[in-house]
């Protein structure tokens, strides 16, 4: 297709045709002055506005990133320093806990100790009572062997034992007799 275009081209240039390719001489000098004083008024009015609000814009980016930066740093701190206080309170909650762990122990001996107490008086107070209804049926049982042991000596004899001086004095004879293991002899 080149090849058909160029002497197209040379043969239009040599008949005095206008070329619609090769502009005219005043078309281009008429289009670079025309571009020449656009270009002026492009880079004394439009360019500077441009530029400016170029600038302002860097300068709000980058106010922007500072404050974003400043913010970033503020939360770092801010952050640590919640996690600081987030450990501290978990070391004070353990420290609690270890202490309530120990008053709890120190409660729980105490409770033995009186549950203790109370068990050993509670004993003492059964020997005690114990050992007052051991006397108690000892004593109601010599009145009733003193009893007995009267009134069938009374029918061996076959005579009333029924003073009272002389048949305490029976009755207390055959008693240390009975825990002595002896048997009596009158």
């Amino acid at each position: 297709m080149q090849s058909l275009i160029a002497p197209a081209v040379t043969r239009a240039a040599g008949e005095g045709e206008l070329n619609p390719l090769l502009p005219h001489l005043a078309e281009i000098v008429l289009s670079l002055v025309v571009f020449g004083l656009l270009f002026l008024a492009v880079k004394k009015f439009v360019y500077p506005n441009f530029e400016a609000t170029f600038n302002e814009r860097t300068k709000a980016i980058e106010g922007g990133l500072a404050a974003a930066e400043t913010k970033q740093a503020e939360a770092d701190a801010k952050l640590a320093e919640l996690e600081q206080q987030l450990a501290d309170a978990r070391h004070e909650a353990a420290r609690i806990r270890e202490e309530a762990r120990e008053q709890g122990a120190v409660i729980v001996a105490e409770m033995r100790e009186q549950a203790q107490a109370e068990a050993s008086r509670i004993v003492e107070h059964g020997k005690a009572q114990i050992e007052a209804e051991r006397q108690q049926a000892v004593t109601s049982l010599r009145t009733e062997v003193g009893t007995l042991a009267t009134t069938l000596a009374g029918r061996i004899v076959g005579e009333s034992l029924d003073d009272d001086e002389r048949q305490s004095r029976v009755v207390e004879r055959f008693l240390a007799d009975l825990e002595a293991g002896t048997p009596a002899q009158n």
